[in-house]
């Protein structure tokens, strides 16, 4: 998720006008895979798991596994994409950058979740977690050690940070030595092996993937792909994935140690996959170069409205199983959007620093904009 400054700034394969067009299409279509991966259910994890063979419970798993998770790498892959062409001239400057653009508006709104959603729980209208000590508020307001249990989507931007604060040292890495380094993390990403520095371990596989198609100028290259070809493996992956996933009598179960390896392969098949389609999309790219400033305000701000709007989907639609939550389920998505757009709009027009802060500098009011608002004030 880098700003449109770094995309201008390129030192080696300039991004041609197609290829630019193709990244905002990812970055708009992947955010909105992601709210599927977290879309109200109404039901425990028990209650889910027993509910996954179900015709509901099906469709949910597609949403989520094969177009929801497999969204989060590709969205990685561009940022290791861009940071490979930039022209890093200051680490200092650069991290200085990066903090304002990532890690100051995920902290800001991981705060903002606390006080709403944590605030709202409080006062009794809403079961979501509440702050259990002084380390469980400073863990979920940076996700140090632990993903958030509010804001549960942030922990990327925080593995996002870190690969852009190794990043000039990524950068040094050629040949053998860069390809070494992809394979020991594409290790580290199956083993199940935990350690801090990264919480989500393949973000940095894919960040450092994206630097190798940029060595390799793969950018462009991805239309030369035919469309079946990109498609092709994602569908078998995403087709394994599934009779794999869920529990029936005389199904085919896998080995849970090899569950990663299939993960995996589905990410990369799905980032071929996506990549394929938004290059066919950029064909007529106005719509997603309107929204893809407010991706990044709709990444950081669905599952707060996920949350308050809990009692709401409860009256209205009922719970994963009844009759009209499939229409709930699909349109979760649009909803997020809506919320972003409003919200964006509404700091633009009466809070424009607040706006430019929390979306890291991506949505700025336009001074003509702030001009025509300013009578009617």
């Amino acid at each position: 998720m880098a700003t449109d400054r770094e995309r201008r700034d390129q030192s080696a394969e300039p991004l041609g006008a197609r290829l630019s067009d193709t990244i905002s299409v990812v970055r708009v279509v992947c955010v909105l895979g992601i709210v599927y991966v977290h879309a109200w259910t109404g039901l425990t994890g028990e209650q889910l798991a027993a509910a996954a063979a179900s015709g509901q419970g099906l469709l949910r798993l597609v949403l989520m596994e094969v177009f929801g998770r497999s969204a989060v790498p590709l969205l990685g892959m561009i940022s290791g994409y861009l940071v490979a062409g930039a022209a890093i001239r200051s680490w200092r400057a650069f991290i200085e950058r990066k903090a304002r653009t990532i890690l100051l508006p995920m902290a800001l709104w991981n705060a903002l979740a606390i006080l709403l959603v944590s605030g709202t729980a409080w006062l009794g209208f809403l079961q979501a977690p509440v702050p259990e000590s002084l380390w469980w508020l400073i863990d979920e307001l940076f996700s140090i050690l632990t993903p958030n249990h509010i804001n549960v989507q942030t922990p990327f931007l925080r593995d996002l940070f870190v690969c852009m604060a190794m990043a000039p040292l990524l950068l040094q890495l050629r040949g053998p030595f860069l390809t070494g380094t992809i394979l020991l993390v594409a290790a580290w990403s199956v083993s199940g092996w935990s350690f801090p520095l990264m919480l989500r371990p393949p973000i940095l596989l894919f960040f450092l993937l994206g630097i190798g198609a940029r060595r390799h100028t793969l950018g462009a290259r991805i239309a030369d792909v035919p469309f079946a070809a990109a498609l092709a493996p994602f569908v078998a992956v995403g087709l394994i994935k599934l009779i794999v996933s869920v529990p029936v009598p005389g199904g085919v179960a896998m080995s849970p140690a090899l569950m990663p390896l299939l993960d995996l392969g589905l990410r990369l098949a799905a980032a071929l996959a996506f990549a394929r389609i938004a290059w066919g999309l950029a064909a007529r790219p106005a719509m997603f170069r309107w929204l893809e400033p407010y991706a990044f305000f709709l990444f950081c701000s669905h599952m707060i409205l996920i949350w308050l709007a809990t009692p709401l989907f409860e009256r209205l639609t009922g719970p994963l199983g009844s009759p009209a939550y499939p229409l709930l389920l699909l349109v979760h998505p649009l909803l997020a959007l809506g919320f972003a757009l409003g919200l964006g709009q509404l700091l633009m027009m009466f809070a424009p620093r607040a706006a430019e802060i929390l979306s890291g500098g991506r949505l700025k009011a336009e001074p003509e904009t702030l001009a025509a608002i300013r009578p009617a004030l």
